[in-house]
């Protein structure tokens, strides 16, 4: 059992550096046409982006030690931290306007999206107020609220990726602490409604549904990203056309090194390189819930699991993006993409993970 511990741990740890380590290798080549373009410079990603990695890693190694990681007060000052946050980026003069999204809060030559940092936040707090089941009921109007608040803020913005990505990962915590099934099928009908509903009020999105069933019916225009995307991904064949020779970063996607990163990686690595990305995350996956399923307390099993899937929810939304599976929307790939926000947060979860499977006697 000791043995099992130390590989699932080991096997966590080596899995969440190596995806960064990927990352950082191919921000480099994915960006460096567009810094030449944008910079008069092949180097502000990669300088940008291993600041980000040395400072996400040093973070998730303080929460990975400090007792605070384990503490209900933490989570929620983190939690509404991130409200203010997210009320903060709507305000004119505060809040950045990126790709038609108010969603960042410019700081001198960096910026902060704090839609990001909810989603870690939000599992922290929902964890800690949740109570074992054992035969009775979880029901609390509560548990929504927590939520329904930053989802309705994030969907404000708008920015329907991370919202999705946030409300999912919620439910797996009520899931795993004891919510019945019955919920989440009204929950799945009430969301259809919603999704009907959000359409109906951003005729964009309608757009990109149209060109995910069809992509060539606006190849200039909807479904511009998907059709560049597979072009990127179809020739790459088995084994790619080499690191660097990515025909596809040369303005065709737009800013390849962010949300379709991934695309890039299977241009230039092929077949083989993709599997080995997506075979990374399976181990992530794999090692971070068996590392739930071994921590001793309920809190801190929801929190492990919780974090663990806003990592692979994320990850399994941007591949099924890139890939053409599903529908356009602005999400990055943990780890990999470029950015601070995303990088971060990514490795706030990780250290989170790793805090339970160091220290299973909480409080």
């Amino acid at each position: 059992m000791h043995s099992l511990e130390q590989k699932l741990k080991g096997a966590f740890i080596i899995s969440a550096v190596a995806l960064s380590l990927v990352g950082l290798i191919f921000v480099h080549s994915a960006g460096s046409y567009w810094g030449q373009v944008h910079y008069a410079d092949s180097s502000p990603f990669i300088v940008k982006q291993g600041v980000y990695m040395a400072i996400s890693i040093l973070i998730a190694f303080m929460m990975m030690k400090s007792p605070l990681t384990s503490h209900p007060t933490f989570w929620t000052v983190f939690y509404y931290i991130t409200i203010v946050l997210l009320i903060a980026v709507m305000i004119p003069g505060i809040g950045a306007i990126r790709n038609g999204s108010q969603s960042w809060i410019a700081l001198g030559p960096f910026s902060i999206q704090p839609a990001e940092f909810v989603k870690v936040a939000l599992i922290g707090k929902l964890s800690c107020v949740m109570k074992q089941a054992k035969g009775k009921k979880v029901f609390k109007l509560s548990h929504f609220v927590l939520i329904l608040l930053p989802a309705a803020l994030i969907m404000l913005q708008p920015d329907l990726g991370s919202a999705v990505i946030m409300i999912v990962s919620a439910f797996v915590v009520l899931f795993l602490a004891g919510y019945p099934l019955t919920f989440f099928s009204l929950i799945g009908f009430a969301g259809i409604g919603a999704f009907v509903a959000l359409i109906a009020a951003a005729p964009y999105r309608l757009d990109r549904i149209k060109s995910y069933i069809d992509p060539w019916s606006d190849p200039l225009g909807a479904g511009f990203q998907g059709i560049q995307s597979l072009f990127a991904i179809a020739p790459g064949g088995l084994f790619g056309h080499g690191y660097g020779n990515s025909r596809q970063k040369y303005l065709y996607l737009p800013e390849p090194q962010n949300d379709f990163i991934f695309s890039i990686i299977a241009e230039e690595t092929g077949f083989i390189g993709a599997t080995v990305v997506l075979l990374l995350f399976s181990a992530l996956l794999v090692s971070a819930f068996g590392i739930a399923i071994r921590t001793k307390e309920f809190r801190s099993f929801l929190m492990t699991a919780g974090m663990a899937s806003i990592i692979i929810f994320q990850t399994f939304l941007n591949v099924g993006v890139v890939s053409g599976l599903l529908p356009v929307t602005g999400v990055t790939l943990p780890f990999i993409s470029y950015g601070g926000s995303s990088l971060l947060t990514t490795w706030m979860a990780t250290g989170t993970i790793l805090h339970f499977a160091f220290h299973k006697k909480t409080t």
